[in-house]
């Protein structure tokens, strides 16, 4: 049956000619032979990824309509095709079903086209940079959710009988415990620092482990490059797999950290510490010989850097306090997905549902980013510049306006490039700093001890075990 849309389907003067023209650059070179769907599905791989960009991007308040919308827009660029089901269950059950495949296809061709458009911004300092963090997204508390998503340790199923029965007895106490468990979704990301955009992400319960994350998106992170991160990603294993997989530390460390100095292990100068906890030394493993500079931060207290890198000339102390200065990127970014692009909580009841509408949240926002970055940074504009809600609003327009021509100076391209945050510098307006930091106790200093006799004699023997076996390999 033919749309009544079917007339200006090939329009290149409507709000949706713009939307498919930045899909196709987008998808331009995605391969996607490996994804065949059933012969009567009216679905295809490359209308079900436009149909899922556009329903992360709408702003409808809930997700069917989100659909409905999209699904119009797919409809008018695609009227010579029989249009898709209209079922919102049949969309979100192929999504469901596709996710897993689509964002690893997608994730590749992603970071093809940054590499390609975003030359200008690739490097910090000479340095490929990624940092790591993560934070929680919140889903509606239905039962399947709180089976998914809740904490599952010990402490929390006690907690979850002490809420069951205070419940029952109507107690203030009960809605304490109910709150502290609300069920979230656990998202970590690896973020590029030049452009500002993701490059991997890692979800799993409230109660996942940031750093098994950290370390299962190693592989995305290309050879060399530079990591850095909070004082939650410490430990020895973590950073002797990040150094062994040919990559670079700069962490900041506090009293949570033990170091030695003076162990002999390397020969010593200022600022050469070791990172050799008691049992991984009885195992006779190798101390991470390590450099620590000791840095201000914005309010001018002491931020103390770890890194492996040695050379000064390589990182000196002060792009170690630039480059760490710069994660902080990464908080603005979970700002923006939380806050500007109204995913705090998720809508989805259902626990794969809410998956899947997080892991497309995060591609619709990684889309939207890339596309406009590749613009605007190629005009010259510094990621730090560009507006993150004036990038959004230059998509919701058109896909509100689809079937309309854009006004003068409303095509998608022109609203881009008006999303720059102006360079005026505000006096005495806090409020302007978003997002607002954390009032959170300074990490401290790390436990920083001589090496005893008995250490130092261990490192030798350790040393020479390490040399005999270099040997032998």
């Amino acid at each position: 049956m033919a749309h009544q849309d079917q007339g200006r389907s090939n329009s290149v003067c409507s709000h949706a000619y713009d939307l498919h023209k930045a899909l196709r650059w987008l998808m331009a070179g995605v391969s996607m032979s490996g994804i065949v769907f059933r012969a009567e599905c009216t679905w295809t791989p490359e209308t079900l990824v436009f149909a899922a960009l556009l329903w992360a991007w709408s702003d409808e308040k809930t997700l069917i309509e989100r659909f409905t919308t999209a699904r119009k827009i797919i409809i008018n660029r695609y009227a010579e095709q029989p249009e898709p089901a209209g079922s919102y269950q049949a969309f979100i059950k192929m999504l469901c079903k596709w996710t897993d495949s689509l964002r690893q296809t997608l994730s590749t061709a992603f970071r093809q086209r940054m590499v390609q458009t975003l030359t200008a911004v690739w490097t910090v300092g000479g340095w490929l940079v990624f940092a790591v963090d993560g934070s929680r997204i919140d889903v509606p508390r239905t039962r399947k959710n709180e089976e998914r998503y809740s904490p599952k340790s010990k402490l929390s199923r006690n907690a979850q009988k002490r809420r069951r029965a205070a419940k029952r007895r109507r107690t203030r106490q009960a809605m304490l415990e109910r709150r502290a468990n609300v069920p979230r979704i656990w998202l970590t990301m690896l973020w590029h620092v030049g452009s500002g955009l993701p490059w991997d992400w890692r979800t799993g319960p409230s109660d996942s482990s940031e750093r098994e994350h950290f370390q299962e998106m190693l592989d995305s992170a290309p050879a060399g490059s530079l990591l850095t991160a909070d004082a939650g990603f410490v430990g020895y294993d973590l950073w002797k797999t990040v150094l062994d997989a040919g990559r670079h530390l700069l962490v900041r460390v506090g009293s949570n950290v033990k170091l030695l100095k003076k162990l002999g292990y390397v020969r010593e100068y200022d600022g050469l510490v070791y990172l050799w906890p008691d049992c991984h030394a009885k195992k006779r493993l190798p101390p991470l010989v390590l450099r620590m500079a000791v840095v201000a931060n914005e309010n001018r207290e002491p931020v103390y850097l770890v890194t492996n890198v040695m050379s000064q000339k390589r990182l000196s102390d002060a792009q170690m306090a630039a480059i760490y200065g710069k994660r902080w990127g990464i908080e603005v970014y979970y700002r923006h997905c939380k806050q500007t692009f109204e995913r705090r909580k998720l809508r989805s009841q259902n626990p794969d549902n809410a998956m899947v509408e997080l892991h497309w949240s995060l591609l619709g926002m990684w889309a939207m980013g890339l596309h406009s970055h590749a613009r605007l940074v190629g005009q010259g504009v510094s990621p730090e510049r560009i507006s993150f809600a004036g990038v959004w609003r230059a998509y919701r327009r058109p896909m509100r306006e689809y079937k309309s021509p854009p006004d003068p100076g409303e095509r998608m391209r022109q609203l881009i490039d008006r999303a720059i945050i102006d360079p005026y510098k505000r006096r005495n307006k806090t409020s302007r700093d978003y997002p607002l930091k954390k009032q959170e106790q300074s990490a401290g200093p790390p436990i920083l001890r001589k090496a005893t006799r008995a250490q130092v004699q261990l490192a030798m023997q350790v040393k020479c075990e390490q040399t005999k076996k270099g040997l032998t390999a």
